[in-house]
């Protein structure tokens, strides 16, 4: 819903919400993409699954393309993670990737509650290999999100700025 859209994306914990919130708060236009857009899916086909695994946290691809294609908004800024991000990479005129240290990793997740991903043992495990691996993480302008919020954001913006 942009006339420039721009995605921000980050292993677990990176602040991606936080962020997307912030933006919200500052009037921007953003789309929550691990509330309004994530499914549980088939990485090769698309097709929804009724179990899955980190593997199969996708993003809808014909509606996070309906909602580029809408120049309604100056700037969208699509916040979250996707295993098929290379599904729709190319809608984005900037990708801002979170980038956070080892110890900020794991004060945040000893910090998120017991009901969400990352949580749980097996899933911690996961995350801080990815977070190493960087694996799941596409190629973007890196902004150190271990600073505070308000900071992290003004950077975002301010690079933002010297790409238009």
């Amino acid at each position: 819903m942009g006339a420039r859209n721009v995605l921000v994306e980050g292993v677990s914990c990176s602040g991606k919400t936080s962020v997307a919130t912030e933006l919200e708060r500052r009037g921007h236009h953003v789309v929550h993409g691990d509330r309004v857009l994530a499914y549980r899916g088939d990485p090769e086909s698309g097709e929804p699954v009724e179990v899955g695994d980190h593997e199969n946290h996708l993003w809808d691809v014909d509606r996070v393309r309906a909602l580029a294609a809408d120049d309604s908004a100056p700037v969208t800024f699509f916040c979250g993670g996707s295993r098929n991000h290379a599904a729709f990479i190319d809608l984005f005129d900037e990708v801002f990737v979170l980038d956070i240290d080892a110890a900020t990793l794991e004060r945040r997740l000893d910090e998120r509650p017991h009901d969400e991903f990352g949580s749980a043992a097996e899933e911690r495990a996961l995350v801080r290999r990815l977070h190493r691996t960087q694996e799941d993480v596409p190629d973007g302008v890196r902004i150190d999100a271990t600073r505070p919020l308000t900071q992290v954001v003004d950077d975002l913006l301010r690079r933002l700025r010297t790409c238009l």
